[in-house]
């Protein structure tokens, strides 16, 4: 898959990749296949590599179309018998190896050494409107009618639609905004997430490679931040609108039509469904699933599943129903 955004490595041959993971097994691949990219298990192609953590993805793994996976013993059933398994001691300190291989640039988020002032460019965006001291890298693309608001940071290859609406002091980096999208004032928008893996001697920070997607008609409130993904995109659906000083994590995929209050935060790689609407200052764990019309209360913590359709509040969430009862006691 191409990727815009990151200087991309390879392809490397696959004996090369499992010496550096260092696999459990000896493995050594007889026709030392040609890996091209380092893939999700959904976007992976028959040319690339990918990885298996966690049972909870076992309806993906099972119809990945990736030549190699990076899983462990226990997990590796869950692939199709021709997905070359390679079993290793710590899969996301693997992933994080061979994501480096693939994007030795990708680790730290540089400075963008492209960045002008948007009055020197501004005869390429005849119809865009800009504020002062508006910085743009190279190869932007901002569609008619949109405007930009001032001190804000529209770096290298980002792609903004017509009727955009950019507030001040916005930074906005590896994303792809679609059209009448509002994003109000400091937010950030496509820096890299939290990804680090807790180590003794040194904590390691993990490549981010994937980008943001702002469907249409998305809102995003003031000094809100949403993070890229990690290897697949963090994607806002369409008419969906988030207030003030709401966090999304890397990998979140939130769906149509959703209300999001104030401080909500979103840890990585949740899915959530549409028409969800968040009270103010609810926590949402990682990894979850969250169905469609879902409603949660203020100041919920929700740590597991939520299905089509429910109620939820509390910490932990719980039903709106037993919550109300047990309040009542």
């Amino acid at each position: 898959m191409t990727n815009h955004f990151h200087e991309k490595k390879g392809p490397f041959p696959l004996n090369e990749i499992a010496k550096t993971i260092g696999c459990l097994d000896n493995f050594a691949q007889k026709d030392n296949l040609k890996i091209f990219s380092f893939e999700s298990l959904s976007n992976a192609t028959n040319k690339d590599m990918t990885f298996l953590n966690s049972n909870k993805y076992k309806e993906l793994s099972l119809s990945t179309k990736a030549a190699v996976c990076i899983t462990s013993p226990n997990l590796s059933k869950f692939l199709p018998n021709k997905c070359i398994k390679i079993n290793v001691k710590n899969v996301l300190f693997s992933v994080t190896l061979v994501t480096k291989m693939f994007y030795p640039k990708a680790e730290t988020d540089f400075l963008d050494k492209n960045l002008i002032l948007s009055d020197i460019v501004k005869k390429s965006y005849p119809t865009v409107k800009f504020g002062k001291n508006v910085l743009i890298g190279k190869n932007v693309f901002v569609g008619k009618n949109s405007e930009i608001g001032s001190n804000t940071v529209i770096e290298s290859n980002v792609n903004i639609g017509k009727n955009c609406i950019i507030g001040s002091l916005v930074t906005i980096r590896n994303s792809l905004i679609l059209d009448n999208v509002h994003i109000q004032d400091g937010c950030k928008i496509g820096l890299k997430g939290f990804g680090f893996l807790p180590n003794k001697n040194k904590n390691v920070r993990t490549p981010h490679v994937g980008k943001v997607i702002l469907e249409e008609g998305v809102e995003i409130g003031a000094n809100s931040t949403v993070d890229r993904g990690s290897l697949s995109d963090t994607i806002i659906g369409k008419n969906t609108f988030i207030d003030n000083q709401v966090h999304v994590a890397h990998n979140v995929k939130i769906g149509r039509n959703c209300m999001i209050a104030g401080q909500v935060g979103f840890a990585g790689s949740t899915i959530v469904g549409n028409n969800v609407v968040i009270g103010g200052q609810a926590g949402i764990s990682g990894h979850l699933k969250i169905g469609n019309n879902v409603k949660i209360g203020g100041g919920s913590g929700v740590i597991n599943d939520i299905s089509d359709n429910s109620q939820v509040m509390g910490y932990p969430a719980i039903p709106l129903r037993e919550f109300v009862k047990k309040r009542k006691k």
